[in-house]
């Protein structure tokens, strides 16, 4: 295949998958009362449902993205998209609410391999010059499924049930590997032959994880304690970041790149409250004023355009 056919092929499939992961969590806060109904989950549950998602994401994102750099991206990219079809299709026969949360972790972890790998394989396939014009492509399809979930899976879950938000995404997924498969060669492996850190991964995982569970326990002293010592952990974590030769993560993006670090606290207050508000508004809006799930979700698209415009 000639370079400017690789590199549509790689955008697109990058594209796909921009918009796939994103839309499954914004997609799945529409349908929360509709699961919660349906296996009588309470709010503090059905905020697992999008929390286990979130969760595993984030305690595996940087882990395989190493793992990647060192084994080769297309390899990670592969399976984190096999992983997240074969959840999908198994939360269409989910039948109980701890078995939905335990497949939320897992979509959560195959969506951290594949947001881990698209971006590296994508940047590797496009030419210096045309870099910026393709990633403005791939954030754009990010934020389209963001977006336009609530509408979508609204829509999806009235018409069909919440179970088809998941459904959707088997023969996406599908497609995408069938063109890794088919056009894409090479493993693009930047690390090879580094060691892995698995004393820092192990570190990092167990950090969030306590953070982020004592937060759902919170004011109980539990929650506090959990948040403590996960606190300590991340420190512990960065100390060993920074002494290590080959580390997990490194240190030195945050303190030499302030547009790197600064950005990143950005999107982590603007996401915190983003998702809060769409979480909480979702509920709002079907248990207290009734909507349908395909009417809120239009209301959660279109209320953020009209503040925007007349605020």
């Amino acid at each position: 295949m000639k370079a400017p056919e690789l590199k549509a092929v790689a955008l697109f499939i990058a594209v796909l998958a921009g918009f796939l992961t994103p839309f499954d969590l914004s997609a799945v806060t529409i349908a929360l009362p509709s699961i919660g109904s349906e296996f009588s989950m309470d709010a503090v549950a059905l905020s697992w449902v999008s929390t286990a998602y979130l969760l595993a994401a984030g305690v595996f994102l940087v882990p395989f993205g190493r793992i990647a750099d060192i084994h080769g991206r297309k390899k990670v990219f592969l399976a984190g998209l096999s992983l997240f079809i074969i959840s999908s299709f198994l939360m269409v026969l989910s039948r109980s609410a701890p078995m939905v949360i335990i497949l939320r972790v897992l979509q959560g972890s195959g969506a951290a391999l594949i947001f881990g790998t698209s971006v590296a394989i994508l940047t590797e396939l496009t030419p210096v010059t045309e870099r910026g014009r393709a990633l403005g492509i791939y954030t754009t399809a990010v934020y389209l499924g963001l977006s336009l979930g609530p509408f979508i899976g609204g829509f999806l879950t009235t018409a069909f049930g919440w179970r088809s938000i998941f459904l959707v995404n088997v023969p996406v997924g599908i497609g995408a590997i069938l063109l890794i498969l088919s056009f894409l060669r090479g493993e693009w492996a930047d690390a090879k032959g580094e060691r892995f850190d698995l004393g820092g991964a192990v570190q990092y995982g167990l950090a969030l994880v306590c953070v982020m569970y004592g937060f759902s326990l919170l004011p109980d002293r539990d929650g506090l304690i959990l948040i403590v010592a996960g606190s300590v952990m991340l420190l512990v974590f960065i100390a060993r970041e920074l002494r290590i030769g080959y580390p997990l993560l490194s240190m030195t993006l945050f303190k030499k790149n302030h547009v790197f670090a600064f950005s990143g606290l950005a999107a982590l207050i603007n996401y915190a409250a983003t998702f809060s508000i769409a979480f909480f508004l979702s509920l709002y809006l079907q248990y207290v004023r009734g909507f349908s799930a395909d009417t809120a979700g239009t209301i959660l698209v279109v209320q953020p355009v009209f503040q925007a415009v007349f605020s």
